[in-house]
């Protein structure tokens, strides 16, 4: 009777990719307190909300910008752009190795930003290096979830589609209630990021909560694995 066991996939071995997407999830929520709290009630995690707060920026509400809006916008644009090309080149190999590289990208740029908070708070240009690096760093992270395609968190920052699914799948929506523990479990994040995020930045400014992101992003490229 054979008593070999099982070989384990080096690239399994690890945190599987949905508990990291959850805890990328309350990254977003952290971000999004940190740009719409404290760089002037713009988003740099969450590209709808912002396409909402440039059209309220043009009718001229006050508390809107603009500058910042755009600056976002592109930004997280310029951010897709990189990471799309670099799902393209590099996602045919490890799914793992690629995730952790994008990983470690995201954490670098939230480490630059918390950097800059930290050493010239309040400025008119740590602002919009702030939205513009923030932006950035979400764009790569949206392509390369996008491209990691986990069932119901192919996005980490947006949680409309998430929501219509959770509903309208429900039992009470005449669904079967699949994947309804990720969805909500997804929403939950944001939220608890949004919470945390936001008392951070009322009560210790920009610097803390763009570090605590960092850190955590960089835990996770050491320790994501490539399964679902």
């Amino acid at each position: 009777m054979s008593t070999d066991t099982p070989v384990e996939e080096p690239g399994t071995r690890g945190l599987r990719l949905v508990p990291a997407l959850l805890v990328m999830t309350v990254i977003s929520g952290i971000v999004d307190a940190v740009s719409y709290l404290g760089l002037g009630h713009v988003f740099t995690a969450n590209m709808t909300g912002n396409v909402v707060v440039l059209g309220f920026a043009a009718a001229g509400a006050p508390g809107f910008s603009t500058s910042h809006a755009v600056i976002s916008l592109g930004s997280f644009l310029v951010g897709a752009v990189a990471g799309g090309r670099a799902g393209r080149r590099y996602g045919g190999g490890s799914r793992r190795a690629w995730a952790r590289m994008a990983l470690a990208v995201e954490a670098v740029l939230l480490g630059a930003s918390a950097a800059v908070a930290f050493i010239a708070p309040g400025t008119t240009t740590t602002r919009y290096t702030l939205i513009a690096v923030t932006a950035f760093a979400m764009g790569v992270r949206n392509a390369t979830v996008r491209k990691l395609a986990v069932p119901d968190l192919t996005t980490t920052t947006v949680l409309t589609s998430t929501l219509t699914g959770l509903a309208s799948d429900s039992r009470l929506g005449g669904g079967t209630g699949r994947r309804s523990r990720r969805r909500a479990a997804s929403a939950i994040c944001l939220l608890a990021g949004a919470v945390l995020g936001g008392w951070l930045v009322v009560h210790h400014g920009l610097g803390w909560p763009l570090l605590l992101t960092a850190v955590t992003t960089a835990v996770l490229a050491v320790v994501a694995s490539e399964r679902e």
